[in-house]
């Protein structure tokens, strides 16, 4: 449907029925009416969405565009475009104090240090297909094998107990429910924070060697305080299992519905094609599909327009990936593409710190998975497959496999 100028589109839009891995027809429409395009929030507010892939990566570099939550017209958390969290640690806020609480955390994401864990990552996801393969089948591939798969490497990068992984599951799965309360959403972050508070006191009294022994060695330097270290341990185990494992599943998802390029990921021993084919599924797919919230602190001029200071900014990654513009052929999954200049991970000084991680997570389960069960197939009908369109996160609440 396209809008015209006097009628300014509600966002978030639906997802065509029958079409879960593509963007919203209407976010479409809107890329084709300009790069930056009014749209109206639940609570009123009419902040501009940024739909082309050049505009996005220039406004998230702009340090005129600020990440803070508090700044004015920052859009408005009521559509479920939070966690309802009030500061998620350094992410929503701006440089120089970003950058500085940022390299506290950056070490272990580090390329050479992510490499050293791949075949810990390697041993994890064999072991889960092992316990898949000697199993009952039909089996939910979210439950056995896409959120273990994280939540292990984390807890283990992080040093949280993996005993403690459903507390944890559980109430992430409240923090990003689209229909959960701010009541609800909150008591979640609450019980999450205070489990990881208590385990860096533990780290202050006996480090060990792992993340929260390094975030809380920050709080005894003083470079840091106790409710910044807990705020920065939540994002690292938020972030660190939630995304991962909505890719692990929507991506399986995709190639089932995409055969052709399920069969090359299947039979190649290539691992450039493995990484291409990474690549081009976060291209492809969406997980954080309500935008990136920014506000703008001065008046920007681009493309034509004025953002001016204190005006709200959302960027959504399915539309700049999508956008012809850079990719030929965009709503095509074509995993021999070079699709590296995705902005799956955003772009700029707030760029996903975890995004080695989550690279190597994923070269490792599109390497491993389709070979070792090369008979992998959905065990429902495509169109009973339930999508995460209640979360802000999106994903599959199930996937049912069978070989």
């Amino acid at each position: 449907m396209a809008h015209t100028a006097d009628v300014i589109p509600e966002f978030p839009m639906p997802r065509a029925s029958g079409c879960p891995f593509d963007p919203p027809p209407a976010l479409q429409e809107l890329q084709k009416q300009g790069p930056l395009v009014k749209v109206r929030l639940q609570d009123g507010s009419e902040p501009w969405l940024v739909t082309r892939y050049a505009e996005q990566r220039a406004l998230l570099g702009d340090a005129r565009v600020s990440a803070d939550n508090t700044m004015p017209g920052y859009p408005s958390k009521g559509d479920g475009g939070d966690a309802g969290e009030d500061k998620f640690s350094f992410i929503m806020l701006d440089d120089p104090e970003h950058a500085r609480q940022r390299r506290m955390v950056t070490a272990p994401f580090a390329i050479k240090r992510v490499e050293a864990l791949r075949p810990t990552v390697q041993k994890i996801v064999d072991g889960l297909i092992d316990e898949m393969l000697a199993g009952p089948q039909p089996v939910d591939l979210v439950e056995t094998f896409a959120l273990p798969i994280p939540s292990l490497v984390i807890c283990e990068l992080l040093g949280v107990p993996y005993d403690d992984h459903e507390f944890f599951q559980d109430n992430t799965k409240t923090m990003v429910h689209r229909d959960a309360t701010p009541a609800e959403r909150g008591k979640a972050v609450r019980a999450i924070a205070e489990f990881l508070s208590g385990l860096l006191v533990e780290r202050r009294a006996e480090p060990r060697d792992d993340l929260l022994s390094s975030i809380a060695g920050r709080v005894t330097a003083g470079e840091i305080d106790h409710r910044q270290a807990t705020e920065m341990a939540l994002l690292m185990l938020f972030a660190g299992h939630e995304t991962t494992a909505n890719m692990i599943a929507l991506g399986t998802a995709a190639l089932f519905q995409h055969p052709d390029q399920l069969a090359l990921l299947r039979e190649t021993d290539d691992p450039r094609l493995v990484a291409s084919a990474v690549e081009e599924l976060l291209r492809y797919l969406n997980i954080t599909h309500l935008g990136r919230r920014r506000a703008a602190t001065e008046d920007i001029e681009i493309a034509g327009q004025v953002v001016k200071a204190g005006e709200g900014l959302i960027f959504t990654n399915e539309i700049a990936n999508r956008d012809p513009d850079v990719f030929a052929d965009p709503d095509r999954l074509d995993i021999t593409r070079d699709a590296r200049r995705h902005v799956a991970f955003s772009f700029g000084v707030h760029q996903c710190l975890g995004q080695p991680l989550a690279r190597m997570e994923l070269q490792v389960v599109y390497g491993t998975l389709y070979k070792r069960i090369p008979t992998l197939r959905l065990a429902c009908p495509p169109e009973d497959v339930k999508f995460k369109h209640d979360a802000f996160i999106y994903g599959v609440h199930e996937l049912p496999v069978a070989w």
